[in-house]
């Protein structure tokens, strides 16, 4: 199904998609998405999902930040004027990669949007989360035992069940890399607030809220992909597809 189409700048018919990138230890960001794909599709909205190198997604590719930001920009060169979604880790490397393709317009999911010089790890708690299990390897990953009742509280079994198998080791260095570029300085930007997250509070959120253009708040815990993806999808819309083609 082609995307909804956009004035072009010579007057010709563009198309528009949303380009998902996917959280913090976690694999299979199609998954992930899907829901809120789906929701789009229904208006002529096509979407893709990137896959991070980080979470072992991309063979060969080498694991760190710099390579999830390289697999972004490049589906962002691929598919043309985009939406640009980040989730939680995944707002980290959408703001480094928003300055490739055409993106016009980032949105924040549960997530941090840090300046030039900052990493997740200067805009997070100074302690270490105790749902996070870090590995003399270099590796870093959600417990089990908390995904449920931390991240997944407001969603349906088929959900949780599906999130908990998808979950993956990812390389720790991506906490500490900081991003040279950041995309909320020149971009127009929405950071969805997840009103229920009990991974990433609120307070915390609404503090790096400050620094897009709009904020809007959900009663959703840290997945609102899985949990309630219309009211996301309508969030995302908003921003897609202009007012008079609403």
């Amino acid at each position: 199904m082609a995307g909804r189409p956009t004035e072009g700048l010579a007057g010709r018919e563009t198309v528009m998609r949303v380009v998902f990138v996917h959280g913090a230890c976690v694999r299979d960001g199609k998954w992930w998405w899907s829901r809120v794909a789906a929701a789009l599709r229904a208006d002529g909205l096509d979407s893709v999902a990137v896959r991070l190198p980080s979470c072992g997604e991309v063979a060969g590719a080498e694991r760190d930040f710099a390579a999830d930001v390289a697999q972004t920009r490049r589906v962002l060169r691929e598919v043309g004027p985009a939406v640009l979604v980040g989730h939680s880790y995944g707002g980290v490397v959408a703001t480094e990669a928003a300055d490739a393709g055409e993106v016009t317009h980032l949105v924040y999911v549960s997530s941090f949007l840090p300046d030039v010089g900052q990493a997740l790890a200067h805009l997070a708690p100074a302690e270490p989360a105790p749902y996070l299990d870090f590995s003399p390897d270099g590796t870093f990953g959600v417990r089990r035992e908390s995904v449920r009742e931390l991240f997944l509280q407001d969603c349906d079994e088929q959900a949780v069940e599906g999130a908990v198998a998808r979950l993956t080791r990812q390389e720790a260095s991506v906490l500490t890399a900081a991003v040279g570029h950041a995309g909320w300085r020149h971009l127009p930007s929405t950071a969805v607030v997840c009103a229920q997250d009990r991974a990433t509070p609120p307070t915390l959120q609404r503090l790096q809220a400050a620094r897009a253009t709009r904020t809007v708040e959900l009663p959703a815990g840290h997945h609102p992909m899985l949990s309630h993806p219309h009211l996301l999808a309508d969030t995302v819309r908003a921003v897609a597809v202009p007012p008079e083609r609403v």
